[in-house]
């Protein structure tokens, strides 16, 4: 009789154990009944390495959630918030939050892309994306020769060209070379996809910057803008980081 006690107090505890999940405010279930919010319909979470460590970027598992603070706010004055259009050029795509999740776990990852971060570094510090570095939008409106546009190219993987001479002029611009992704200065044939964002639709920095890049000759295909930026990013819960 007292082996069975014992045995069934055991049994008790693991139960207990199990049910309260040790560790499991850390985790999304991906049950259909089980109240999880989820990124999009299959998909919990995901992670991301932000500054040399592993981040989990999920959806606020509170349904009470209510967004608070600077981007709760619906009344600036504009200008200068103005609600900016759906595209910066006709040439760049615009990308939602389900698009970033893929950018994410695809070239992010495998390093093949970056997520930039095109505010000014107070509002970086404050707090970001998961993954993004921070290049404002003053860098990347700036001249091909000045050094802070120079540094960000050649971090995105372009390369710099010797100097051409009239004949490589020439042979390209008739099609003998190939010069796609190529300018007088630099070579973007190698170089990272791109994905822009900022504060908002009301937010012109990232307009900024990628108009800045295309100016230099950055290849338009591999430039993306995440227009919904952080006001969208919080108003659907989304993890942050500092």
């Amino acid at each position: 009789m007292r082996k069975l006690m014992v045995f069934l107090a055991v049994f008790a505890v693991l139960s207990l154990a199990a049910g309260t999940g040790f560790g499991a405010e850390d985790e999304v279930k991906v049950g259909a009944d089980d109240g999880a919010i989820m990124l999009y319909k299959g998909k919990p979470y995901l992670h991301v390495i932000h500054k040399g460590r592993s981040v989990k970027v999920q959806r606020v598992q509170d349904p009470d959630y209510e967004l608070r603070g600077y981007y709760a706010k619906t009344a600036r004055p504009c200008p200068p918030f103005c609600i900016g259009p759906m595209e910066v050029d006709q040439s760049v795509k615009t990308i939602g939050e389900i698009e970033v999740f893929h950018f994410m776990e695809n070239q992010l990852r495998d390093g093949l892309g970056l997520l930039i971060d095109a505010r000014t570094p107070e509002w970086y510090a404050k707090g970001t994306i998961p993954g993004s570095i921070n290049i404002p939008f003053t860098d990347l409106s700036k001249d091909v020769e000045d050094i802070e546009m120079v540094e960000a190219l050649l971090l995105f993987g372009a390369k710099q060209r010797e100097p051409v001479g009239a004949l490589t002029q020439t042979l390209e611009q008739w099609g003998v070379l190939d010069a796609e992704h190529m300018t007088d200065k630099w070579d973007f044939t190698d170089c990272k996809e791109l994905v822009l964002w900022c504060n908002g639709p009301e937010c012109g920095q990232s307009p900024r910057a990628i108009r800045g890049l295309l100016a230099v000759g950055y290849p338009a295909e591999k430039i993306y803008y995440y227009r919904g930026g952080m006001q969208l990013w919080q108003l659907w819960g989304l993890t942050t980081v500092n």
